[in-house]
């Protein structure tokens, strides 16, 4: 009887296993790919500067006495130029024997919601 050679069967075999290898790390590579991209248009996305301009603004008008018609006016400016919806809210309270006003900011442009509480 005769013994068969199966050399061949095991390049192959080895053959299958590289290409295998080779196809599952073409899907990983991809995924990270697309991972990436996605982050960096979440970074690219987030209104930064037009919060930090809200911030500066509401900062000032509480500093100097709240006012309705600035409130308004911000609100106003901030659909007007950003498609954003604010709102502020400024409530006197003490701490440690210093009153403070505590500020509240909520900003919503339809892609991220923001909201703050400071102290001034």
């Amino acid at each position: 009887m005769e013994r068969l050679d199966d050399e061949g069967q095991w390049i192959v075999m080895m053959g299958f296993i590289v290409a295998v290898s080779i196809f599952f790390l073409a899907l990983v590579i991809n995924q990270a790919t697309l991972v990436g991209q996605t982050t960096a248009e979440g970074v690219l996305e987030f209104p930064k500067s037009e919060i930090r301009d809200l911030q500066s603004e509401v900062y000032g008008v509480v500093e100097a006495g709240n006012s309705a018609t600035l409130r308004e006016d911000i609100r106003a400016l901030e659909l007007a130029r950003n498609n954003a919806l604010v709102n502020y809210s400024a409530v006197p309270e003490i701490k440690s024997g210093t009153t403070y006003n505590k500020t509240t900011i909520h900003f919503n442009n339809g892609v991220t919601a923001y909201d703050e509480t400071v102290y001034l």
